[in-house]
């Protein structure tokens, strides 16, 4: 059976290994460079050239400092990042169990070849597509590559078929998680060739795109550029219309150019993003690109998968009705705790209820799943079930499903292992859609069956009553249980019909079941979710469901979770209708897509791109990964995610959960605020700064500041106080505003009005505060000393009024970031070290004012945001 090692090797060496095809791991040294491609470094660069060729030698080691500490914070990053998707990767099965030279062996799955015959077991998972030679009650959990969430059965059909396109009932798939039964199966297709690779080929056909904030940040580049040139020029021209010499000028413009580019900006933006990245991190949320963190924050639609995102990927029984009664089941799935009731709500015990009883002890024992707990839950009465945590469950979840149902009423097998022994197993055949078990029940023998309604209802001649008693099926019963199992269905509960037959000698034909009843059970939505759908609706992030599961029940959990208000559901053959045309104009009307492909998800996520949207995709099987790496901000499941989705992602979500994609969100807007507060603050006082000096020499007046005292404003203004501000927490309001266009321009909303105005402020101020104490006689070495002062405390002041866009300084609590707060006076403290101390006095080249120039000094630099005050609420 099977083929021999000599076959076997010969393919591999034909056809390759079983794998995807290795992802290129990022080179240390290429991810390093990778940081100075940024326009502003580069301008950071060309700047430490100059400098160095001017003789500025201290401000070139400043600058390629400021550079290097950038690109390593962004190399850890990304390096560390790399290492800690190496240790999530885990997705083909790295064994298999093989018939190799006519003995069963367990291989290195990387080596199997098309003709393998392996064989497969509950908890294995497919190593490649096969056909099924061969299969006892076997069942998948196709959802990484179909998004269904129910198990699929599989059985032998044509051996020699070698066709493995999806949805086929004699082919298993690669990646698959085997849940229930054995099967042999001959390997059809491997590494590339199956359908779970064809997928992941399509991911190399997307191309990368640059970030909004690459984008903005590329854009602010260039105007710095813009305004370093225009800068040099205007010292220049004005030099030589006064006479000075040409050559001197220029070197001159070039300087005050330098002094204009606000070097702690890269640096700042890596570290803000860092930052994000941690505290991103600490909410179970992993950021594999560092930029992404931004983008989650432009999101204006999400497309998320339904199951284990929205959904808890948990069946629960919420509903068991028999003929008599209908009764409902509190606790979502798979948690202890729980509880039975009837009618409106009323509490029940189990055990004087016979019919209830009679059909949770068929479930228990049509069951071949797990379940265990932690702690030995307590019943307090029976019908409620008290305790911590959620059971550990093992085999296929709607048998783990009628478990937990019945050990909420109380009816376990370890309570039914005295009076029920099993004599014979039937397994579930998708040919008979039902399981039986055979069991010698105290003196007689039952057979206990579970099992698809249409074809359990039918076979019924008798129910059970309130009082246990088998009573014959009239005509009108029968009409109202199909009515009621067609209700269930229409509420997306899955329906098992359970039924029961005391004869020995059981004939399908006969039909002489006893009805016990039908057991209602769903895929819940998280509470979470639906918490998260509501914030995404308050910030206007539109939430979309693509799911793969049939349309009616997408809808119904979609009502559920809140995501239905006014949207429509298509399916993906309604979408093969429409041209990209028809669905980009009418995309905005859904909110669910369901029976999707993967070619559906790819088609969804670009059709919102050409609308200009700016999307996140979900997404954690390999039929999510090409839609995940088109979007914007593609995010893979943590626990569930498949290795190739993971890898094709931006972020991945370490507990599923949609309310911790909508935390990123915020911390994405966060960010980009954040960026935007030290944007505001470094132009504004690098413009305070070319303005004094540039203004001071068109007046004619001494040189305002020299070149060590500019470099001191650097060293304590553009450092501690911008990285603090880039650790600004959210503002309060921050998710109940629409998010930005994808055209928007960094400097948006009067940004650049606001930012210029400012320096302009700075610029005069300190210029003000040089001459006012030069006309009470004070010597150039005082003027300046107050001019630096004032240039100082001016920014440090204007750094608390960047902490808002919206507010005045003067309606912000001045300790609602206390890093700020310490990094403005570790800077009070280094000015007033250089001012004072007669050492450093040297260095800089200032002296001790006197209280009446202090005063000055300070009265300027405070009359600076009052001034701002005044106009912002004028």
């Amino acid at each position: 059976m099977g083929l021999t090692e000599k076959e076997a090797a010969e393919r591999l060496r034909t056809e390759g290994e079983n794998v995807f095809g290795e992802s290129r791991k990022a080179v240390p040294v290429k991810i390093f460079l990778g940081q100075f491609k940024d326009v502003m470094v580069m301008i950071l660069l060309a700047a430490t050239v100059v400098s160095v060729l001017l003789g500025e030698i201290t401000d070139a080691v400043t600058i390629i400092l400021i550079v290097l500490l950038n690109a390593i914070l962004g190399f850890v990053q990304e390096y560390r990042t790399e290492h800690t998707l190496e240790a999530l990767r885990s997705m083909t099965s790295p064994t298999a169990k093989c018939w190799r030279d006519g003995k069963l062996t367990e291989i290195d799955a990387a080596k199997l070849v098309t003709g393998d015959i392996i064989e497969l077991e509950a908890g294995d998972r497919i190593p490649a597509d096969g056909v099924v030679l061969k299969a006892a009650g076997f069942f998948t959990d196709e959802s990484i590559l179909t998004g269904e969430s129910t198990a699929v059965g599989k059985t032998a059909g044509d051996t020699t078929d070698r066709d493995n396109s999806l949805n086929k009932p004699n082919i298993v798939y690669c990646g698959a998680s085997a849940t229930k039964g054995t099967c042999r199966a001959e390997i059809i297709a491997t590494g590339k060739n199956t359908q779970m690779g064809r997928i992941s080929e399509m991911l190399t056909d997307i191309d990368s795109e640059a970030t909004p904030l690459q984008k903005r940040l590329a854009e602010l580049g260039k105007i710095v550029a813009i305004i370093c040139l225009v800068v040099c020029a205007a010292v220049f021209g004005a030099g030589v219309l006064r006479g000075e010499n040409a050559f001197d000028m220029l070197m001159t413009g070039i300087t005050i150019a330098i002094a204009a580019i606000p070097e702690g900006l890269p640096a700042t933006v890596t570290i803000a993003l860092a930052l994000a990245v941690s505290r991103m991190l600490k909410q179970k949320a992993l950021v594999n690109k560092l930029h992404s963190v931004e983008t989650l924050g432009c999101t204006s639609v999400i497309c998320s998968d339904k199951t284990g995102t929205i959904t808890e990927n948990k069946m629960t029984v919420t509903e068991l009705s028999t003929v008599s009664e209908n009764y409902g089941f509190s606790g979502m799935g798979y948690r202890v705790s729980g509880a039975v009731t009837k009618g409106d709500n009323i509490a029940v015990n189990p055990m004087t209820e016979k019919a209830l009883t009679e059909a949770l002890r068929c479930g228990v024992v049509c069951s071949t799943a797990e379940i265990s707990a932690h702690e030995a839950p307590k019943s307090r009465n029976r019908g409620t079930l008290a305790g911590k945590g959620e059971w550990k469950v093992t085999g296929d979840p709607t048998e783990a499903a009628l478990l937990i149902a019945a050990a909420k009423a109380g009816i376990t097998r370890e309570s039914l292992s005295g009076s029920c022994r099993v004599i014979e197993e039937y397994p579930f055949d998708s040919e008979t859609r039902f399981m039986a078990v055979h069991c010698q029940w105290g003196s007689e023998k039952r057979i206990y069956f579970k099992g698809a309604e249409e074809v359990l209802l039918p076979r019924c001649s008798q129910y059970m009553d309130e009082n246990g008693k088998a009573s014959p099926m009239t005509a009108a019963v029968r009409r109202e249980l199909e009515e009621r199992a067609a209700d269930m269905s229409d509420k997306a509960l899955r329906v098992l019909a359970l039924a029961v037959c005391t004869s020995e000698n059981f004939d399908p034909d006969r039909g002489n079941l006893v009805f016990l009843g039908f057991a209602g059970m769903t895929d819940p939505p998280r509470e979470e979710a639906k918490t998260a759908i509501r914030k995404c609706a308050s910030a206007s992030v539109k939430t979309v469901m693509i799911t793969g599961d049939h349309k009616n029940t997408a809808v119904a959990v979609a009502k559920k979770a809140g995501l239905l208000k006014g949207g429509k559901a298509i399916t993906g053959a309604e979408l093969d209708k429409l041209t990209d045309e028809e669905l980009d104009r009418d995309i905005g009307k859904y909110t669910v897509f369901a029976r999707v492909e993967p070619v559906h998800k790819l088609r969804i996520v670009k059709s919102f791109k050409r609308r200009g949207e700016i999307v996140t995709m979900t997404g954690d099987g390999v039929n999510d990964a090409p839609a995940v790496k088109e979007a914007d901000v593609g995010v893979a499941m943590g626990v569930t995610g498949t290795d190739v989705t993971k890898q094709a992602a931006d972020v991945i979500l370490m507990d599923d959960n949609l309310a911790t994609l909508v935390n990123a969100v915020e911390q994405g807007r966060c960010v980009y605020a954040n960026i935007r507060k030290f944007v505001r603050y470094l132009l504004s006082c690098n413009i305070g700064e070319v303005l004094t000096m540039f203004l001071g020499m068109i007046m004619g007046m001494p040189v305002v500041l020299l070149p060590v005292q500019i470099l001191l404003v650097n060293l304590v203004t553009d450092g501690l106080p911008a990285v603090a501000l880039g650790m600004e927490q959210p503002e309060s309001d921050i998710m109940s505003r629409p998010p930005r266009r994808s055209g928007e321009g960094f400097f948006a909303g009067g940004l650049m009005w606001k930012i210029v105005i400012r320096g302009i402020f700075i610029g005069l101020s300190t210029l003000a505060s040089f001459t006012t104490v030069m006309r009470m006689g004070g010597s150039v070495e005082a003027c300046r000393t107050a001019a630096l002062i004032t240039l100082v405390v001016s920014q440090l002041i204007h750094v608390f009024e960047c902490r808002s866009e919206r507010k005045s300084i003067f309606r912000m609590n001045p300790f609602g970031n206390m890093k700020l707060v310490g990094a403005a006076f570790l800077s009070v403290a280094a000015l007033a070290a250089a001012v004072m101390i007669p050492q450093l006095q040297l260095v800089f080249s200032t002296v001790t004012p006197d209280m009446v120039q202090l005063l000055a000094a300070l009265g300027f630099s405070f009359a600076v945001p009052v001034l701002a005050n005044l106009m912002h609420n004028s």
